[in-house]
């Protein structure tokens, strides 16, 4: 195993030009902000929810549906996706992933029953699929020693979803519902616009690969482990960012913008730690930076199972601060183990965050439902972080640093 490790290492994917040495600010920025626009596009249906609640006459478990299906198919289409981005290049797959996400941001507003809602929300998974993309895309032209780095820039892109939490609603309180979902199309246009002149795929010297080479790296049992801890720190992300507003109404009564408001605070510090994770994990290594944060995790998730709002609000800003480094240095991580196939195992980690995300929030609806609160769920939460502290440890995820 520690072999197998050490010759994935050190054998690269390609032959590096010196440009693609020094890396490519451009090609960064391209690739961020082609991550925002479709993060704010996927975010719009979350942010537009009370409004298309009115509109559609919706239950509550009609509107669990509506806003689990972009994230189960955004989850699931990262393997596809990444694996098409080791074969075909990143630039194609972005200009296709962009080109498809304008078809749901143009057309919610003519969605006029639930089935059509339904499936304008199948469709708004592409965007949120493109996470493995812009990954292998920018580990192309960064060297190791960088590539955290790089790779926590990229994943600012989640700043899309703020974005649309906070604009959508008032471009349709000014404008009109439509306005809402096509402004967002026009900025996306226009991004797909500026990738289609500017980008361009890192130099390589690679035979193409066949479905045998893209099926290898689900033989490695530190794909599945990498799977394990992004499950955690990205899942967490995307639950909390998303359960937050109704745990806070729930169990403290605070009005819906005071509560709307924290949750966007928690997304925030969580988005603006990912690069610093990424930076910390290029000097000090992603297993030292993983370590702490699943014993800050637990730590967190034991303050936030207090019914105390002191002790809550402490727990939630430490979690918050925790998961965005973690985000930031398993990416550091995924180019160093599988150099070979960073899109194909971008891909599966990346599922495994999107999962993450949406089954923690059922289970804290199911343990509520059956205990009346939900300090059980945070404390299970805990558990499961110390589980992941004694995987890293176990020898199995050895790291280079």
């Amino acid at each position: 195993m520690t072999q197998a490790i050490a010759s994935a290492q050190v054998r690269p994917s390609f032959h590096r030009t010196d440009s693609v040495r020094s890396g490519n600010t451009l090609q960064l920025i391209l690739s961020t902000g082609a991550f925002i626009v479709c993060f704010a596009v996927f975010g719009c249906v979350a942010a537009m929810t009370p409004a298309i609640t009115e509109r559609f006459g919706l239950t509550e478990a009609q509107v669990g549906v509506v806003l689990a299906i972009p994230v189960l198919l955004g989850s699931l289409g990262r393997i596809p996706l990444g694996m098409l981005t080791d074969r075909l290049g990143g630039r194609r797959v972005h200009l296709a992933v962009m080109s498809f996400s304008l078809l749901p941001a143009i057309f919610v507003p003519y969605a006029h029953s639930y089935s059509q809602l339904l499936f304008c929300a199948f469709l708004l998974g592409v965007p949120l699929a493109i996470f493995p993309v812009g990954v292998a895309f920018v580990s192309d032209w960064y060297p190791p020693r960088r590539q955290g780095t790089a790779l926590g820039m990229m994943g600012m892109g989640n700043l899309g979803q703020c974005i649309a939490l906070f604009g959508a609603p008032i471009l349709a309180a000014h404008f009109g519902y439509q306005w809402a979902f096509w402004t967002y199309a026009a900025l996306l246009l226009a991004w797909l616009a500026v990738f289609f002149t500017f980008a361009h795929d890192a130099p390589r010297k690679q035979a193409p690969k066949n479905f045998r080479d893209f099926l290898q790296p689900l033989a490695n049992p530190l794909s599945w482990m990498l799977s394990l801890f992004y499950f955690v720190t990205f899942g967490g992300f995307l639950a909390m960012a998303a359960y937050l507003p109704k745990f806070l109404t729930l169990t403290f009564h605070l009005a819906k913008p005071d509560a709307g408001f924290r949750a966007a605070g928690f997304v925030l510090l969580a988005t603006c730690m990912r690069p610093v994770g990424g930076l910390l994990a290029d000097r000090i290594g992603g297993r030292t930076i993983l370590r702490w944060v699943f014993i800050t995790t637990a730590f967190a998730a034991v303050l936030m199972s207090c019914p105390y709002i002191p002790t809550f609000t402490l727990g939630a800003l430490g979690m918050a601060a925790a998961i965005g480094l973690g985000n930031g240095a398993i990416f550091k991580l995924v180019p160093e183990y599988f150099p070979d196939s960073v899109g194909s195992v971008t891909g599966i980690v990346g599922a495994a965050g999107g999962l993450g995300g949406f089954f923690p929030p059922l289970l804290l609806g199911i343990l509520r439902q059956y205990t009346g609160s939900f300090t059980l769920g945070f404390l299970l939460l805990s558990l499961f972080s110390l589980s992941c502290l004694l995987v890293l440890n176990s020898g199995k995820a050895t790291s280079p640093k």
